[in-house]
């Protein structure tokens, strides 16, 4: 009897898939080819990296809740949160904040921003939200002036609109990003100059006993203080001059963009020594002072706008390299964001308090370094949000 005709077509067919396989795997050992897909490096880290990070959150969770203090990053994982392209990552992200939008995209969309991250768009100089054609103007919309006044009765005042991680004085040359972790001073600003006997001048500091705090001392009287501001994606994303001072050096730290949240920031140990950063250091009334940017994950692009020669977030970089330009004596004019000019002196810039000076693409960070007098004091308090044009303390 005679097989019926989907029973020979079935035979029929293994036949010939397994011809097929046998040939298959033939052609693989004549030519070399593994029978096993090949692996895909950046996949595979974004997969081991990611597991590896969520069990140590989850980890660190259930000790929080056991009462037991969160332990900071170890070295291995530092180095596999570093491992991540987040460089690369933010160039992408600042590619696409400079794409124009169509016109019936932009009102939804910001829409949904504004809701998520609880932006007051009625502080915006311009509220119509289809006059931003994309992402980056939106980012960085400037306000209405009448919204940040100047704090007259404090010499310092904030430079940004934020939250207050950490403030105080410095001590052993050791500065807390947050409350019990500390990052090195002079990591963080590098080898530093101070000033000599004449005012106008700048010389190396020479090796001594004196630490490194003291060397940017201009009077035993003084102390040095800091303060830290961090900028959520929701905030205004310009800053502004703190008081009325003279920069005299710029230096560009290429480096990682980790996220400077302060959830990140309990948990790197120094990690504002490890990111990207620019630091803007000169003098005011009472001495030493310097304003340092810190960048963050999609935001590797921090702008002085005097400066016009400053590129950050660039492809390849020295691992542990600066670069320094110095404001002294200069001839050139610098432009202003208002089509104007920075004449310099041979002071360097002169910066008058509330200037805009500078933005962010994204959220991030700023640090304040200042010398003052040792009976000046700070009116605010930990996690406090803040504004620009608010005083951060007294004399």
């Amino acid at each position: 009897m005679a097989a019926p005709l989907w029973t020979v077509r079935c035979v029929l067919f293994s036949r010939v898939s397994g011809l097929s396989c046998r040939r298959q795997q033939q052609l693989n050992l004549s030519t070399g080819r593994s029978l096993l897909p090949r692996p895909r490096p950046l996949p595979l880290l974004l997969v081991t990296g990611g597991g590896y990070l969520g069990y140590q959150h989850y980890r660190k969770k259930g000790l929080q809740e056991d009462g037991a203090p969160p332990s900071p990053a170890s070295p291995t994982q530092v180095a596999l949160y570093r491992s991540f392209p987040m460089r690369f990552i933010s160039r992408t992200w600042g590619r696409i904040n400079e794409v124009e939008l169509p016109t019936w995209l932009r009102k939804p969309l910001y829409s949904l921003y504004i809701w998520t991250f609880g932006v007051n768009m009625q502080e915006a100089a311009v509220e119509d939200l289809h006059h931003y054609r994309n992402l980056g103007e939106f980012f960085r919309r400037r306000l209405k002036p009448a919204v940040r006044p100047l704090c007259a009765a404090s010499c310092v005042i904030s430079p940004a609109d934020g939250r207050i991680l950490h403030f105080g004085q410095v001590k052993n040359s050791e500065v807390e990003q947050v409350k019990g972790i500390t990052y090195s001073l002079e990591t963080f600003l590098g080898p530093q100059q101070h000033l000599s006997n004449d005012s106008s001048s700048y010389s190396p500091s020479s090796p001594s006993s004196s630490s490194f705090k003291d060397l940017l001392l201009s009077s035993p009287e003084n102390d040095l203080f800091h303060v830290v501001v961090y900028l959520a994606p929701g905030d205004y994303h310009c800053f502004h001059s703190p008081t009325d001072w003279k920069v005299a050096l710029r230096r560009h730290f290429p480096g990682s963009l980790m996220s400077v949240n302060p959830g990140v920031a309990r948990w790197v140990k120094e990690l504002f020594c490890l990111n990207e950063r620019v630091v803007l250091t000169g003098q005011w009334q009472h001495g030493f002072f310097s304003l340092t940017a810190v960048g963050a994950t999609n935001v590797g692009s921090i702008r002085v706008y005097f400066d016009q020669e400053l590129h950050t977030n660039v492809p390849r970089y020295s691992k542990g390299s600066f670069h320094d330009r110095s404001y002294v004596a200069e001839t050139i004019n610098l432009s202003k964001p208002d089509g104007g000019v920075v004449c310099l002196d041979k002071e360097g810039v002169a910066l008058h308090k509330g200037e805009l000076l500078g933005e962010f693409n994204l959220g991030s960070t700023i640090v304040l370094l200042f010398e003052a007098p040792k009976d000046f004091k700070f009116n605010l308090l930990p996690g406090q949000r803040i504004r620009v044009g608010e005083g951060l303390g007294s004399l």
